[in-house]
């Protein structure tokens, strides 16, 4: 029997404006918030569904300088170009890893500088 991937931990400052964003990028939902500080966001289906729960978790540690792990998106229902432009205008912005610009997918930043890729591929939506 094998594992399934069920949450992500993302440490974060401001876990209430990381939740804001993560949703409107992903079409998510707040299903809990903790005393502790934390936000879980996910599938309005909840935890447990084919995608996992984020959970963006307070810390005020900073952030190391390259994430040993990142989120790769893709559009649901628009081209890659036109969800570049609106991750742009919900607070991502273009991050710079080494690329060398030939890529068929775009480097971004949240808006705590937590790297992702917008790939090219469109996938249905679930």
């Amino acid at each position: 029997m094998a594992c399934r991937i069920s949450e992500l931990v993302l440490d974060c400052r401001d876990p209430e404006a990381l939740a804001r964003f993560w949703c409107e990028v992903l079409d998510f939902v707040v299903l809990d918030r903790g005393e502790e500080g934390y936000v879980e966001i996910g599938p309005r289906e909840g935890f447990g569904g084919p995608q996992p729960t984020i959970i963006l978790s307070r810390s005020d540690e900073p952030k190391p300088d390259k994430l040993r792990l990142h989120i790769d998106v893709n559009p649901t229902d628009r081209g890659q170009d036109a969800e570049l432009e609106r991750l742009l205008k919900l607070g991502a912005r273009p991050a710079d890893i080494g690329q060398t610009g030939e890529e068929q997918w775009h480097v971004l930043a949240d808006p705590e500088g937590n790297e992702f890729c917008l790939l090219k591929a469109r996938l249905d939506p679930l």
